[in-house]
């Protein structure tokens, strides 16, 4: 039957309509599927973030923790370390740094030794941190999961300092007793000296600095193990000064920035961002030199003249891994396996993450 312009155009109009809503209906079913897919991928929203934050240059990740807890040697009433990781912290640069990718607290903790600290680091109670290479070599090579990030420094001089009255050269330390703080980079270069001066009959005994001091005034050991400014002021108060390491540097001690693996899990590219942070503050530093050796004397409790004489800003490392810092890991590693102060030997560029 021949249909009427009418009835056309009614029919036209109510198929347009039916699919004018399919359509809309179509488009809101889309819409509601995208959003159900973002939400199951793990995105979130800012509010929902918690613990992250994203900014210029930065990208966020909703497994970076908010608070980082980062470890170094040492004591003092700023509670910060020394070189650009210290003046970054110290001017907030690593801290601006950070914030870019969701940390917006880092917790630092001074420990005496190396080994108390490579023991946090463990139980998890550190997520990274800043020691000598000594302990951090054992650690690993005792099945501890870390990775090694960085060297911030390959020029750490151990003192070798004998009672007043005492032995006068390394020789006359035959029989004698000496204090070490076991497992440090002390340890290691006592231990090596020894055995290249051919002194074999000798007593170690684990003491901390502040106790192996105590007992050198005393009398009750013949020799201890130092470093820094605290060596230098006890040959200035007439202890004898026996050797130190700068005469010896295949036994100079170097700085291990280490890393758990637990945190490398949470936050992947946290070595860039670290080694990133910290080169800015290094550039910073170098641009405000009389600046930082007041820091590093008021943390160290001594002059400015003396700081910048026992730490200068050469030694500190613009990369974090040097062919010099390498060698002396190996050279370190070597030893610790030979005296059987670390339990299994290993390659270096395993436990390197570059």
């Amino acid at each position: 039957m021949k249909k009427t312009y009418r009835e056309s155009r009614s029919r036209w109009k109510k198929g347009g309509r039916l699919a004018l809503i399919a359509g809309v209906v179509m488009v809101m079913l889309v819409l509601q599927a995208c959003g159900n897919n973002a939400n199951s991928s793990g995105g979130s929203s800012p509010a929902a973030a918690g613990n992250t934050a994203e900014a210029a240059g930065g990208e966020a990740s909703g497994n970076v923790p908010a608070v980082l807890n980062f470890g170094f040697i040492g004591s003092n009433k700023l509670n910060l370390p020394g070189g650009a990781e210290g003046w970054g912290f110290y001017k907030g640069i690593i801290q601006e740094e950070l914030k870019k990718y969701g940390i917006t607290e880092v917790k630092l903790t001074g420990f005496p030794n190396g080994p108390d600290q490579t023991e946090s680091l463990i139980s998890g109670r550190l997520d990274f941190g800043s020691l000598g290479d000594t302990p951090a070599i054992i650690a690993y090579a005792s099945g501890a999961k870390t990775r090694l990030i960085g060297q911030s420094s390959a020029h750490t001089v151990g003192y070798l300092i004998g009672k007043k009255d005492g032995p006068k050269t390394v020789k006359e330390l035959q029989g004698k007793t000496i204090a070490i703080q076991k497992g440090s980079f002390m340890h290691r270069y006592v231990v090596g000296l020894l055995k290249q001066e051919g002194v074999t009959d000798y007593k170690l005994v684990h003491m901390l600095i502040p106790d192996a001091t105590a007992a050198l005034a005393r009398g009750d050991v013949d020799a201890t193990t130092n470093s820094g400014v605290p060596a230098l002021k006890l040959i200035e108060q007439g202890y004898t000064h026996l050797d130190d390491a700068s005469s010896h540097p295949d036994l100079l001690g170097s700085s291990a920035t280490v890393v758990s693996e637990e945190y490398l899990e949470k936050f992947p590219d946290f070595p860039e961002v670290w080694n990133a942070a910290r080169e800015k503050a290094l550039a910073d530093l170098k641009q405000h030199e009389d600046e930082y050796y007041q820091f590093l004397a008021e943390i160290g409790d001594t002059t400015p003249e003396l700081a910048k004489q026992v730490n200068p800003i050469s030694d500190i490392k613009d990369t974090p891994f040097t062919e010099e810092g390498t060698k002396l890991l190996e050279g370190t590693k070597n030893f610790l396996v030979e005296e059987k102060l670390a339990k299994k030997d290993f390659n270096i560029s395993d436990w390197q993450l570059q």
